[in-house]
């Protein structure tokens, strides 16, 4: 098994979050793993994204040039990686802000609305586990007991009582999730 994925979209929206929550999971769940950032200058609002590599075996290098999954959630992001899915991939992407979705068939294309829920429940903060639950929902390369244990190992100890709200966020992601036709 291997799993090569890009998370890409705004600082802010808990992408490096996100991979270094996926890239804990893979590590309790026994597989070798990378986590390799990229972001702007500016923290908040500029581009960020991140590569997580999951697999049952060595990985050779960090650096992917084509993706089995990408994680959009920007225009500026799908611009760049939408057309790096491996063709068979996934692509899961929020519109909130996407002008511009994926018209590739030869992918599979799912839609969470991320955005929408979590302004729903009044807590942004809560976008990406949405997005995490979702891909999770998809893909299950991790399981769910090892997201919260990775969950528990890149929160800070004052915030390890948001857990059980970050596991709900998951699985509303789980159950909103919708493939593209």
């Amino acid at each position: 098994m291997k799993e090569e994925i890009i998370i890409a979209g705004f600082g802010g929206q808990g992408v490096l979050s996100m991979g270094k929550i996926l890239a804990y999971s893979g590590i309790m769940q026994g597989h070798e793993v990378t986590w390799m950032p990229a972001y702007g200058p500016e923290m908040r609002g500029g581009t960020a994204n991140v590569t997580v590599i999951i697999s049952g075996d060595s990985i050779s290098s960090p650096i992917v040039g084509s993706y089995d999954t990408a994680i959009i959630l920007n225009q500026q992001s799908m611009d760049k990686f939408g057309s790096r899915v491996k063709a068979g991939g996934l692509l899961l992407y929020d519109p909130n802000g996407i002008t511009s979705p994926s018209e590739r068939k030869d992918i599979e294309i799912y839609r969470v609305e991320a955005a929408a829920e979590t302004a729903k429940i009044n807590n942004l903060r809560l976008f990406n586990m949405v997005v995490l639950g979702a891909f999770l929902k998809i893909k299950p390369v991790v399981k769910l007991e090892n997201v919260l244990a990775g969950l528990k190992k890149s929160l800070p100890e004052r915030h390890h009582r948001l857990i059980p709200l970050n596991e709900q966020a998951i699985e509303r992601g789980m159950n909103i999730v919708e493939r593209e036709l």
